[in-house]
């Protein structure tokens, strides 16, 4: 580091780093570079504050993390062979001799502690180890905040308010010469405590009831109530400071008796090593990558699916923002899944930008533009591009049905369903099962185990073992919808999942691409109205055969049925009778049954044979009988029809609702246009105004890219310099600035000495004022001075300004051992 003497703060550790060191503690904390420090002296001052504390605390593994818990209960300054007995322990309880576990936290402690030091929650020396005051402060015990490791108040801490009176009866009872000294006798009372021979002599005496309180306080809690006559075990504690009054009922186990009762641990067990996720089954790599293959074009067609269903526009959204529970339960039985799968699915299509309001008076979802290109991919595409953005999102469908902080429940699409936390989960857990062989199946509890252990929690749920905590939740929805994506196969990862993660999504589609089955140009008509499609389709054949008959049930194999209903669906779409036998002929591998023909010419038969228009709404027919027979049914009274003439009866109702209404009633009437030509109706044209996939919620600032972390070093670098240079007088007639004033030099002085300047190519260090009055010390390498302004090099800003020679309030020249 260079530095000759040990450094006195943080301020000065950081400085005596290089700058690949600086610019690695800004990447581990990008929140400090928000805004760039203007110097060494503020980076310190902000890595101190306790919002940036907590936020690199959270991000410590758990073993660093006890190392920080581990130097908050030692003294400050710590030696590291101190903190190495705080998490070994002294050696009582094996032997003098580290058993397999100590010899593996002698081996991971450098590196816990090189990590600390890297984000500044630790500077010093070995033999002057500091935790940085945030951080002591938030990992030190207090009634309302118990200390991670169990330990209470120091013998110090806890006899604060003790009367010297009270303090020498403690001290006469456990045997301790008497001092009139408050110090003396605390002093007196932690050394008693800290003596293993004289401790274990005072605890030779104890009562067994006495021993079994202890043994209740010594992993903590460490406080316990008291009642006004406690019992004689208690009494017998108390008496002897083995335990502390921290109010009239409650009392404390002192930390140095605590560690002595622990043979010397802060921790009940140190945690060096993460744990390993275990395989539950091995399977063949190849089955593997076939059933995630088959997931992977399953939940393409399944996104499909859901948006073609709301084709002509989908469900409306609520006044809070998302889908109503009922159109969730209709949209999971037209996928026939679950609802939380089908909140699933409505979730991925939202976040790859396949779906979104349609920003009308009357809002609704709808597919966007970008969903019509979509279709145009290669199913292997296709699949990239949802893997990809469940990946990137930060929405958490598995929410979905639970309640917010308010009470309130959360809706799919709703605003509230973003956890910034949920791709670096999902990241973190496929990362896991890549460093698994191929084929292999986790565990998932020791895969929650090991994120646990990269990420644990703070407080008495991480020792509690809390799995129902935010991250394993997301781990836990993770391995579910990898597995409906297609992102693994039984379990196990897919190999064009590794290549996605690894390689890029070309190298994944690539892969993908001989595992997904050929799209097929036939169907297989049968006689009982059914057409069997035995594997997916091309599209044009697809969507013609979706507009004339209806799924009935999926799988291998889809099975269509040809209903009256579904071949005026047809009819209405432009198709004629003879379109449709043509259109079956040529696709179906079987001959065409006798009863489908009959349906689709009995139905364009009777097709557009009613004709409807705007009365409101009008319905015309060349045959009377059958629109008296309309005003006969009592089932038309709902429609509010009344004869115009012989053939013309109008409706009160507008012209889709009366089509509709006479629909129900079993008739197959058109509509028409105001000329009399029949209206074509075409699903799927509705969509959205071009809508961009939702932007991710990011945890935090984002990670800076090399080239906006080499500026800001050398942007602090440059401030750091401005603010401890030492300056060369500017000349005879200015006496030297005062530490942290700004220079001064008259306006002569300024324009000769930033000529000079500019001429040697040489640093200047600058006092500057803005146009809002605003003071500043500056670093600069004047390029060209001319017209009343100087342009130059700020190294304090890392860019080219110009200022005005008017507003520049002095300049030095910089010492040549400070020359930039």
């Amino acid at each position: 580091m260079g530095m000759t003497t040990p450094p006195r703060t943080l301020a000065e550790a950081l400085r005596a780093r290089d700058d690949e060191s600086l610019a690695g503690l800004l990447r581990a904390r990008p929140d400090l570079l928000s805004p760039v420090p203007n110097d060494i002296t503020q980076l310190a001052t902000r890595a101190g504050t306790r919002a940036s504390v907590v936020r690199a605390l959270e991000h410590l593994d758990r073993f660093a993390l006890q190392t920080a818990e581990a130097l908050a209960v030692a003294p400050d300054p710590a030696p590291y062979d101190t903190l190495l007995g705080l998490l070994t322990g002294d050696g009582r309880d094996d032997g003098e001799h580290r058993d397999d576990a100590g010899a593996a936290v002698v081996d991971a402690l450098p590196g816990a502690l090189t990590t600390l030091r890297e984000q500044a929650l630790v500077w010093g020396e070995d033999e002057r180890l500091h935790l940085v005051r945030t951080a002591r402060e938030l990992l030190s015990p207090s009634p309302q905040h118990p200390s991670p490791t169990g330990l209470g108040p120091t013998v110090s801490e806890a006899t604060s308010g003790m009367s010297p009176g009270r303090l020498q009866e403690i001290l006469a009872t456990a045997g301790l010469p008497a001092t009139y000294d408050p110090v003396s006798a605390v002093t007196a009372l932690a050394a008693l405590f800290t003596d293993r021979a004289r401790m274990g002599e005072l605890l030779d005496t104890a009562p067994v009831e006495a021993l079994s309180v202890l043994d209740r306080l010594v992993w903590g809690p460490p406080y316990g109530e008291v009642t006004p006559n406690p019992t004689p075990p208690v009494k017998w504690l108390r008496d002897r400071g083995l335990l502390l009054p921290v109010s009239t009922r409650t009392v404390v186990l002192p930390r140095e008796a605590a560690l002595h009762l622990r043979a010397g641990r802060a921790h009940r067990v140190p945690e060096p090593q993460p744990p390993a996720v275990v395989a539950v089954a091995e399977r063949d790599p190849q089955a593997v990558d076939s059933a995630a293959a088959g997931q992977a074009f399953l939940s393409v067609s399944t996104v499909e699916e859901l948006l073609k269903s709301w084709n002509g526009g989908g469900p409306a959204i609520l006044r809070a923002g998302g889908l109503s529970v009922r159109e969730l339960k209709k949209t999971a039985a037209v996928l026939d899944v679950s609802e939380p799968v089908a909140a699933f699915w409505i979730e991925l299509a939202y976040a790859a930008g396949l779906l979104a309001s349609d920003g009308e008076a009357d809002e609704r979802y709808a597919p966007t533009p970008a969903y019509d290109d979509w279709t145009e991919l290669p199913a292997q595409d296709r699949w990239v591009r949802l893997a990809s953005a469940w990946l990137a999102a930060t929405r958490a469908p598995g929410l979905v049905g639970g309640q917010d902080a308010k009470g309130r429940a959360l809706s799919t699409l709703g605003p509230d369903l973003d956890r910034s936390a949920a791709p670096e989960v999902r990241h973190r857990v496929l990362a896991l099962l890549a460093a698994l062989p191929a084929g292999t199946a986790p565990d998932p509890e020791t895969l929650l185990a090991r994120l646990r252990w990269e990420r644990p929690l703070r407080g008495a749920s991480a020792s509690a073992g809390d799995t129902t905590d935010l991250r394993s939740r997301i781990a836990l929805w993770t391995l579910n919808e990898s597995e409906l994506l297609g992102i693994t196969g039984r379990g196990a990862l897919a190999s064009q999942t590794r290549a996605l993660l690894t390689t890029g999504p070309a190298e994944a589609a690539a892969r993908l691409a001989p595992l997904i089955p050929e799209p097929l140009d036939h169907v297989l008509l049968q006689a009982d109205l059914t057409a069997v499609a035995p594997g997916p389709l091309e599209r044009p054949l697809a969507d013609m055969l979706a507009a004339v008959a209806d799924i009935e049930s999926k799988g291998g194999a889809t099975v269509y049925r040809f209903t009256p209903g579904s071949v005026r669906r047809g009819l209405d779409a432009g198709q004629s009778a003879a379109d449709l036998h043509a259109f079956l002929a040529a696709h179906s591998r079987t001959p065409v049954p006798q009863p489908l023909s009959y349906l689709i010419d009995d139905v364009a038969r009777r097709h557009g044979h009613l004709r409807i228009g705007a009365a409101s709404a009008y319905v015309r027919c060349d045959d009377e009988a059958v629109l008296n027979e309309i005003l006969a049914d009592k089932r038309s009274a709902v429609l509010r029809l009344r004869r115009l003439a012989p053939t013309a009866l109008a409706a009160q109702i507008d012209p889709a609702s009366l089509l509709d209404g006479l629909r129900e009633l079993g008739y197959a009437p058109a509509a028409e246009s105001a000329d009399g030509d029949v209206l074509i109706t075409r699903a799927g044209a509705r969509r959205t105004p071009p809508r961009a996939a939702p932007v991710p919620v990011p945890e935090g600032p984002p990670v800076p890219d090399p080239t906006l972390l080499g500026a800001a070093v050398r942007a602090i670098r440059a401030g750091d310099t401005a603010a401890t240079v030492v300056h060369k007088d500017a000349g005879p007639a200015t006496p030297p600035a005062p530490a942290g004033a700004l220079p001064r030099t008259t306006s002569a002085e300024t324009l000769v000495t930033v000529q000079a300047a500019a001429m040697t190519g040489s640093a200047l260090w600058i006092g500057y004022v803005n146009a809002e009055g605003a003071a500043s010390q500056r670093v600069i390498a004047p390029v060209r001075v001319e017209g009343g302004y100087v342009t130059a090099y700020d190294h304090t800003a890392d860019e080219v300004r110009t200022y005005p020679l008017h507003r520049i309030t002095g300049v030095a020249e910089l010492a040549d051992d400070q020359r930039t």
